[in-house]
């Protein structure tokens, strides 16, 4: 029979993991090629003939999703598989048209192909869009573990933009790990925490070896997810945040909704700050397409060093990257502070970028005055420097998963704002994680 041609639309994660599980060792398909979009310059790349198998001994082109219908002409591809997320169901049905009418069929690959079993306990933590607060919910429930006595291994979702061979099975103990894998300035923000806490975390391309190698030292793995993708791994209780500042968004994006289905806990997020109306639409919402999970309303409160220095000054806000960019958000913990704190002024950033960080400004123009904290390499972390430092803020409120002053040279006086996940009356996470404990 001859090998059904496919192509994988994806952006360096999902769409790797997807190859491995399905189609690495699958005769009955030849993966013609790879296309990427979100992650800047991760297209023209080949994903290596190390990790492809023996299919594959040159390994598999990565192209520009710019090039899709192209590529489905010129290579008669016959199916191409959707594997990114955090895109509206409006936007990956464009895509599908797209796909259709030049000429190939278009395939959502879903958890029941390609989730990995574990032979340890497993807790997931996942979304329905990006910035929701996995971060620090992965934090809390990590926290709760360990405080029981039990061996913690964080998984997170992929992110290997470098060295693709040797990102294939990471491991990070200490700063010295994020350094060796020279890790980019959004890998930091999720490893780091983790670290700084004493969980080791497992991250890279062939997710079948990292359960392999994370199983060795953990008593419970929890999958610190990212996007707003559904886990890798069948998971023994799977959790779901919410968010009341985006009502109806956790039924219009995709994979978030399926992660709402899939839940046992959906967290309601940010309560502290929502309105009421936006609580009330996310919550009947839930019970709506998933009424046997548990809801736990929590709140992300922030903590600011010496935040007084705010008052009257005119201030930069920089936000995290990702949650500004394909998360749609406008505002984050950075604009709540400037603001609780008396800042005179939200400069606005588009005046001083420069390079990737004016690219960035034009492709989601949504962003508006805030600061995007992109870091995908070391000319991005350049221009993010120079964006900084050539502003005429009086100072600049860091709103990111770490301190930015430890990986960019920032001139400006500066000071950090961090958040971490409560929850508000009972149910707790702890309640719900006894069965795991």
């Amino acid at each position: 029979m001859t090998p059904k041609k496919v192509m994988i639309m994806g952006a360096a994660g999902r769409d790797f993991h997807n190859f491995n599980v399905y189609f690495r060792n699958n005769p009955e398909y030849r993966v013609v090629a790879f296309t990427a979009a979100q992650i800047p310059d991760i297209e023209g790349r080949v994903y290596p003939a190390e990790l492809a198998g023996d299919l594959y001994p040159h390994g598999v082109p990565i192209r520009s999703e710019d090039d899709l219908v192209e590529l489905i002409k010129k290579n008669n591809v016959d199916q191409v598989v959707f594997a990114y997320s955090d895109l509206s169901h409006a936007s990956v049905m464009s895509k599908a048209s797209t796909v259709m009418a030049a000429g190939a069929d278009f395939w959502l690959m879903g958890p029941a192909t390609t989730m990995l079993q574990s032979k340890k306990p497993v807790v997931a933590v996942t979304a329905v869009r990006t910035g929701v607060g996995k971060s620090q919910t992965t934090r809390r429930v990590c926290d709760i573990l360990k405080d029981r006595g039990k061996k913690v291994v964080a998984i997170r979702h992929p992110m290997p933009y470098g060295d693709l061979v040797r990102q294939t099975c990471q491991r990070f103990a200490d700063y010295k790990d994020l350094d060796l894998h020279r890790c980019t300035i959004e890998e930091r923000e999720e490893y780091e925490p983790h670290i700084d806490r004493g969980i080791i975390v497992y991250a890279g391309v062939d997710y079948g070896k990292i359960l392999i190698e994370a199983e060795k030292e953990a008593d419970v793995i929890v999958w610190d997810g990212g996007n707003n993708d559904f886990s890798f791994y069948r998971a023994d209780l799977y959790l779901t945040l919410v968010d009341p500042h985006r009502p109806g968004h956790e039924l219009n994006y995709h994979p978030g909704e399926t992660n709402l289905r899939l839940a046992d806990v959906v967290v309601i997020n940010k309560v502290d700050t929502a309105d009421l109306k936006g609580i009330t639409t996310v919550r009947e919402n839930i019970r709506a397409v998933n009424p046997k999970a548990v809801i736990i309303e929590a709140a992300s409160p922030i903590f600011v060093e010496d935040g007084m220095r705010i008052k009257g000054k005119r201030v930069l806000v920089i936000e995290d990257g990702p949650t500004l960019t394909h998360g749609e958000m406008i505002y984050g913990a950075g604009v709540i502070a400037a603001k609780k704190y008396g800042a005179s002024e939200l400069i606005d950033a588009r005046r001083f970028a420069v390079g990737t960080i004016k690219a960035t400004y034009d492709k989601y123009p949504h962003i508006g005055t805030l600061l995007p904290a992109m870091g995908y390499g070391d000319k991005q972390v350049k221009d993010l420097e120079i964006t900084i430092n050539s502003s005429d803020a009086e100072l600049v409120v860091i709103a990111t998963p770490i301190d930015l002053r430890r990986v960019a040279n920032i001139t400006k006086p500066a000071l950090r704002v961090r958040y971490e996940l409560q929850e508000i009356g009972e149910p707790t996470l702890e309640q719900l994680l006894q069965n795991i404990v």
